[in-house]
């Protein structure tokens, strides 16, 4: 039975990776019809080459759609929930309510590609997408030979080069809402949140899910610490980064948000600080190109030549990935940042190289192994962003890193962490040693290792493998791969 009358006929804003009012483009169309509007989500991880949300962003989700449905609340409307194959849904709901135009804005996934495809072709001139996830379409951005992009510098100049993204949409200022007795499935039934146990306490001290919470972290890294960040955004310890990046992911702001925000305090020039952090809004964006146009980026090397590289998968490599997850690698530097990972949900972009790097290469094992963890526990586990990082780290990417660069944790925390002041945080057991022994505590005298109270082997690991062995052994494999090749 239709709930609505052909002059009440209303317009579906279907919400996907775009959990905000301001700056959608869908909805700002929808409300410049004058139709009443319709809220809808719907939860889809069941339609073919969907890939399921990791349990850290399911946490996210849960309580971003419930500051959504606040927001949405006071402006007085509704946002109705509804779970299962994302045709079905929208086929029911276009159904029951005569709905004159369905619109979302665009997402780059292989399965949910499919799946917008073929509400498009069901809604034919009734079907409308927007561009409210990337600064440019993947389409718009090609090479002269028109063909994708598969190094990011000349990716970058491209871009900028070019006219600079549009500027944000503002949120509605009118909307009107569809009156509807419509029923919704409650939050609580898709038990998106842990429970026993609950790992997810110590992640709410250190975010706010929502748009309120995307705007104010935008609104702290531009009012302070974007200063400093060409020079600082590599100190894990520093924590002057914009994490922005789970905002991001679950679009409760958009990249046009992001990139003009930071041109638009007072007194400011473009400076080197503005600019590194425009190219990393960039590295997103060809994350998604990548994406666009290789699909299986999270399943497939990206270099093919990499399909017979010796990966070690036995009962030593199991146990090496199962103490890298928890952080007891002996590796301070590489054990904190796993540490970090599971109790906020993120990790600082150094780091994460750093213990990616161990995973491949001190340890041998597939890049994939460590993207599906990533993929659960990060709060920001982005579809584009994590595999195509991962395949960098381990060689087998677009532009990635050779993959006979690979990053000496011992160095790399001496470098970047030199107060040690990271590894103290996310590692108390070494809280009182020295930082001049912070990066390979096995190395320290045993009279501070005693002074200190540690034990290794007890109270904090010995090294699970030895750098240079690990490496040359990495070196070794990357040879026998090229001459089969």
């Amino acid at each position: 039975m239709n709930s609505s009358s052909p002059s009440n006929q209303p317009i579906i804003v279907w919400f996907r990776q775009d959990l905000r009012l301001s700056d959608n483009p869908a909805l700002w169309h929808a409300a410049q019809t004058g139709k009443p509007v319709l809220f809808l989500y719907i939860r889809d991880d069941i339609s073919e080459a969907v890939r399921p949300l990791g349990a850290a962003q399911n946490w996210w989700l849960h309580h971003s759609l419930t500051s959504l449905a606040s927001d949405i609340m006071q402006w007085g409307g509704r946002l109705i929930l509804k779970s299962g194959p994302a045709q079905e849904v929208v086929d029911h709901i276009m159904a029951e309510t005569s709905a004159d135009e369905i619109v979302w804005n665009r997402r780059y996934g292989e399965g949910e590609q499919q799946v917008d495809r073929a509400i498009k072709a069901a809604y034919a001139g009734k079907a409308t997408s927007f561009d409210g996830l990337l600064l440019h379409e993947p389409s718009q951005v090609r090479t002269g030979s028109d063909q994708p992009y598969r190094v990011y510098t000349p990716f970058w100049k491209k871009l900028s080069s070019g006219a600079p993204p549009r500027a944000p949409l503002p949120r509605p200022e009118q909307v009107t809402h569809f009156q509807s007795s419509m029923e919704s499935e409650q939050l609580e039934s898709w038990a998106l949140l842990p429970t026993t146990p609950d790992w997810s306490i110590p992640l709410a001290r250190h975010w706010q899910p929502g748009e309120a919470g995307g705007q104010q972290n935008l609104a702290t890294f531009i009012d302070g610490n974007i200063d400093h960040y060409a020079t600082a955004r590599d100190n894990p310890g520093a924590d002057l980064t914009s994490r922005l990046s789970p905002h991001l992911r679950f679009g409760e702001i958009s990249p046009h948000q992001a990139w003009h925000a930071a041109s638009s305090t007072p007194n400011k020039d473009e400076s080197l600080h503005q600019l590194t952090w425009r190219k990393q809004l960039v590295w997103r964006e060809f994350s998604y190109h990548l994406l666009q146009e290789w699909p299986r980026l999270a399943s497939e090397n990206f270099n093919p030549k990499f399909d017979n590289f010796p990966w070690i998968w036995d009962d030593n490599a199991a146990s090496a990935l199962k103490a890298w997850k928890e952080g007891q690698t002996g590796y301070p530097i590489v054990d904190a940042g796993m540490r970090q990972l599971y109790s906020t949900g993120w990790m600082h972009n150094r780091v994460r190289m750093i213990v990616a790097s161990f995973l491949v290469k001190h340890l041998m094992i597939d890049w994939r192994r460590g993207e599906q963890w990533f993929w659960d526990t990060l709060v920001d586990g982005d579809p584009a962003a994590n595999p195509s990082q991962w395949q960098w780290v381990a060689g087998t990417g677009a532009d990635a890193a050779p993959y006979f660069r690979i990053f000496n944790p011992i160095l790399q925390a001496q470098k970047f962490d030199p107060s040690g002041s990271y590894i103290h945080q996310y590692v108390p057991e070494l809280a009182r040693l020295p930082a001049r022994y912070l990066a390979a505590p096995w190395e320290a005298p045993g009279s501070e290792l005693r002074q200190a109270g540690i034990k290794l082997g007890e109270t904090y690991p010995l090294p699970i493998v030895e750098h240079k062995r690990a490496r040359e052994r990495a070196l070794d494999a990357l040879q026998s791969t090229r001459q089969e090749s």
